[in-house]
């Protein structure tokens, strides 16, 4: 029913003006300058390069659909359910984070700490009591301790505002590992040595750039005496004394006195180190550096996707098909799959010749080809016909429908068409 006027002012709500059921801090809970349920980096990852890589993947892997499915008999997808646990995948898995958000914290947590947990938080009914419930909420979780069925995982409570330590049995969290582990989180993989060698180079610049000047007075006598050691520290003071109290860091010396400079860089192979570490450690992943400034051709994008993001959604998808799925659901044909868009990396130039064999071929209809370009649907009930285009439509089709006549003129040779009868 429509609101009259006087109705729409009554319902009208300002979120500027109308505050009263949020006056009160008691009512919303303790507040903070930054997100709490937001992944950060352990062991020193955050100050190295890795962090970028592990940001890239995990974009990579969240711009994957992964949906909850029905198949067929031959194990072939068929439609998408419409269920709870489809919209967490899809549009919220938790009142912080999109479905998308929610996969890039998996991934990111999963590589950084080389597992993660996936916790159903919220479901119609106590697991504890049936096998078949549904999923809400979605979030993940630091395992911190490990049990023979059961695991402690630090999860952020979204009720109380703080994360809490919870434990959970193993049959109802999907734990994920991480298919690169041995490459990125044993003690001394490769990963591990790239960081320990960077904290040294930190160390070095560190060193190079405190801004002493690293200077050896050589004074006009010998320094063997308590007396000389003493004249020698009072003009070794002087200097320091004329370097800071001058505006330019300008100081004068004796004639007699030298004076060598030492801070100059000392020659080692870290960098070279580092270097080393670095490209095989993007050979070990998969990843290349055209990969991450963009610059990949097509067969390079193929190797990544098929080496690094293919085994880790794989890892996702089938941990979540073997705890949230019962044996009754997998026996009804359900099934969790992911889709990856193949025409994401066609450059426009290639993708009308690529739409015309698709739809020649009878692969795609029309209006799936709009999709893909972007364009909305058409009402032409032909757009939706898997047939090739370019022959003329069988006997019985929509193009012939009430048994109409289609003539065809090629010079002296006339036919007509009739019922799909040739006459």
């Amino acid at each position: 029913m429509e609101l009259n006027f006087g109705s729409w002012l009554k319902h009208k709500w300002n979120a500027f003006l109308d505050r009263k059921p949020y006056s009160y801090r008691a009512d919303v809970g303790p507040g903070y300058t930054y997100r709490l349920d937001r992944p950060r980096m352990s062991r020193g990852n955050e100050r190295s390069i890795i962090t970028s890589v592990f940001n890239r993947v995990a974009l990579d892997v969240a711009a994957i659909n992964i949906k909850h499915v029905r198949l067929d008999e031959n194990r072939r997808y068929t439609e998408t359910i419409d269920s709870s646990l489809n919209y967490c995948f899809d549009i919220e898995a938790n009142i912080d984070q999109t479905g998308r958000a929610f996969f890039q914290d998996v991934v990111v947590s999963m590589m950084d700490e080389g597992v993660v947990a996936i916790v159903p938080v919220d479901t119609d009914i106590d697991p504890a009591i049936t096998d078949s419930w549904k999923i809400e909420t979605l979030r993940t979780g630091k395992i911190l301790e490990w049990y023979p069925k059961h695991v402690k995982v630090r999860l952020y409570n979204d009720y109380e505002g703080r994360k809490e330590d919870v434990l959970l049995p193993k049959s109802m969290v999907a734990i994920i590992e991480n298919p690169l582990y041995a490459v990125i989180n044993e003690p001394n993989s490769t990963l591990q040595r790239l960081i320990r060698k960077l904290n040294l180079l930190d160390v070095v610049d560190e060193q190079s750039s405190s801004g002493k000047l690293d200077l050896i007075i050589q004074l006009p006598y010998v320094i063997k005496t308590e007396a000389r050691r003493q004249q020698a520290e009072n003009r070794r003071k002087d200097i320091e004394q004329q370097l800071s109290g001058s505006k330019y860091g300008i100081a004068y010396t004796d004639g007699t006195e030298k004076i060598t400079q030492l801070n100059r860089s000392v020659e080692n192979n870290l960098m070279k180190q580092v270097e080393y570490l670095t490209s095989m450690l993007y050979s070990q992943l998969g990843i290349t550096k055209s990969i991450l400034d963009g610059s990949a051709d097509e067969k390079t994008m193929l190797n990544y996707y098929n080496r690094t993001i293919e085994p880790i959604v794989a890892a996702i998808v089938d941990e979540m098909k073997r705890k949230f799925l019962t044996k009754t659901a997998r026996s009804q044909k359900q099934s969790i799959m992911f889709f990856r868009d193949p025409f994401k990396l066609v450059p426009v130039n290639e993708l009308a010749e690529i739409a015309d064999k698709f739809t020649r071929n009878e692969i795609m209809t029309s209006n799936e080809i709009r999709q893909i370009v972007g364009m909305r649907p058409s009402s032409d009930p032909n757009a939706d016909e898997l047939r090739n285009k370019n022959l003329s439509a069988p006997a019985g089709s929509k193009n012939n429908a009430g048994n109409g006549v289609v003539e065809e003129n090629g010079g002296n040779d006339n036919r007509e068409i009739k019922g799909g009868t040739s006459e």
